[in-house]
């Protein structure tokens, strides 16, 4: 999917219009391998690759971050070297990470970050960042 397509947009009934946020991909040969549920199920095995499925449809599902923000899953922002990135759960310990296209990300006076107001996502990577300790 291009950057130029902000939002997908669904038809809900006539003149009316649901702004999906947009998810984009980091890397091109990660977006592949989701797309393809066969190679999803032989490089993640299947139950990672079915979280992983499951988490990408609640993002692609939503307006903003703040509507996955309290589903399963445990959507969380990351903190020290991966502050501005965001995390949610596959199968232990294994981690969705993605940030917001939003550049920068919205912030309130207290300087944190506004989850109603990131409309976008690039997935990073699936990885254990607790053994990168």
């Amino acid at each position: 999917m291009s950057q130029k397509n902000k939002f997908k947009l669904t038809v809900i009934k006539k003149n009316t219009y649901l702004c999906r946020m947009n998810v984009t991909f980091s890397d091109k040969k990660f977006q592949k391998i989701v797309n393809d549920d066969r190679k999803m199920d032989r490089v993640f095995g299947k139950i990672r690759a079915e979280k992983l499925r499951v988490r990408l449809i609640q993002l692609e599902d939503a307006e903003t971050l703040e509507e996955v923000r309290y589903l399963p899953g445990n959507y969380h922002e990351l903190i020290g070297d991966r502050k501005g990135q965001w995390a949610c759960d596959l199968d232990q310990p294994y981690r969705l990470i993605f940030k917001p296209h939003e550049e920068p990300i919205p912030e309130n006076e207290h300087g944190q970050y506004i989850w109603l107001e990131i409309l976008g996502v690039e997935i990073i990577e699936v990885v254990n960042y607790h053994k990168e300790r």
